[in-house]
């Protein structure tokens, strides 16, 4: 039995680590064209925004803007992290926003 866990704590491993190394391996090697470099730079911000949006606008399962706290908390969060791009303001601004709304509301 232990035999067989040490193999599935292996696979596992490697089934998580190989996609994560061989494109780096391979595109180690190779020089990128700007065009595709440039696109990437825009990945962080799309992920980002695909997990905020759905918590943001749906918080019931259906889309809420008036009275949405956690929108509401999120107005001025974004707004200090564009002025500051302070992470820990900003976290502080969303927490800050998030007890007033919840206690204005």
């Amino acid at each position: 039995m232990d035999q067989q866990i040490l193999i599935i704590i292996l696979g596992t491993a490697l089934v998580t680590y190989l996609p994560r190394l061989l494109p780096l391996v391979i595109l180690s090697r190779v020089q990128l064209p700007g065009v595709f470099l440039r696109w990437l730079q825009f990945v962080p911000a799309a992920v980002l925004a695909a997990l905020l949006a759905p918590g943001l606008l749906l918080p019931e399962g259906r889309l809420v803007l008036s009275g949405n706290p956690y929108l509401l908390a999120a107005i001025p969060a974004g707004v200090v992290a564009l002025k500051t791009r302070s992470m820990a303001l900003t976290i502080l601004t969303g927490m800050a926003a998030m007890v007033l709304s919840q206690h204005w509301l």
